[in-house]
């Protein structure tokens, strides 16, 4: 027992001798002068990491530009969306049931909003149509910031909110918009052809979407709103938009839609980005 109480006091005046040794001056095996070398050599490292990195970042931000991507890594084709969004891309609601249609009828008023005309003729420019609106730099001098060209919001005639302030919701006649994602220099057209959108149902929902009308008439994203040119270079950019409004609609079915995008210079969209060129949703009016 006495051997066993004098193994656990050697032991323990062992370790208390490793953590500081007050006869060699060595605090964990060390001294002051061998721990002072490790911090300066650690010290010395991690200045110098930090410093490599520093310098990377400045050469990195010295390459950027302001106002354009320098690199650019795109999708052949843009995405496409639609407004009011729903839950799920799904547009479901009731005839009976104001509340189940005022969300979207408040989404699309908050959305138009900057299409007003009266806003659109002070910032933006009346732009002829058919054509792309260039608007090039001059060597290093910026060409910035960039004008854009007006979409007033009484293009989109039944659509506009301002003859029927429920955008057709309450008659059973509901409005969907699209638009592109933005992409910086893309011209999606030529030969004064503008890309244009155009809605149909699946296969097995064909004899329940009934007639379809499209604001602008043609259902084109005119060319006068290309190129863009970015949020910081093009600051007024208003997107173009398509309504599509439904005019006759099956009441309590499922319909489902695909809007594609059609265009002599991009590329259909393709089966692994499912919104490529196109978007799909939902349809549903209930009249209960």
């Amino acid at each position: 027992m006495s051997a066993t109480k004098q193994d656990d006091r050697k032991g323990s005046s062992d370790w208390r001798e490793f953590f500081w040794n007050p006869r060699t001056h060595e605090l964990l095996g060390r001294t002051a002068a061998s721990w002072g070398l490790i911090l300066l050599f650690y010290l010395v490292f991690y200045l110098f990491l930090a410093g490599m990195f520093a310098i990377t970042m400045y050469i990195m931000m010295l390459s950027l530009d302001d106002f354009k991507p320098t690199w650019q890594d795109r999708l052949e084709t843009p995405g496409v969306m639609i407004r009011p969004k729903g839950n799920q891309l799904e547009i479901i609601y009731s005839l009976s049931d104001n509340n189940s249609w005022s969300s979207f009828v408040q989404n699309l008023d908050t959305f138009l909003s900057p299409y007003n005309n009266s806003y659109q003729l002070q910032t933006n420019d009346d732009c002829p149509r058919d054509q792309y609106f260039i608007q090039e730099d001059s060597g290093e001098v910026r060409n910035n910031p960039k004008r854009s060209c007006q979409f007033n919001r009484t293009t989109l005639k039944e659509c506009s909110g301002m003859s029927d302030e429920s955008y057709g919701y309450s008659k059973g006649q509901p409005c969907i918009f699209i638009k592109l994602n933005r992409v910086i220099g893309m011209l999606p057209g030529k030969e004064r052809q503008s890309p244009y959108v155009s809605c149909s149902a699946k296969k097995e929902d064909s004899d329940k979407i009934g007639q379809l009308a499209y604001y602008p008439p043609d259902g084109a994203f005119n060319l006068m709103y290309f190129p863009y040119y970015g949020k910081r270079a093009q600051v007024n950019y208003t997107q173009p938009l398509v309504a599509v409004k439904f005019l006759n609609a099956s009441l309590n079915s499922d319909i489902n839609v695909e809007c594609k995008l059609t265009s002599n210079t991009l590329l259909a969209g393709s089966e692994r980005d499912k919104f490529a060129g196109r978007v799909s949703f939902k349809l549903r009016i209930n009249d209960k």
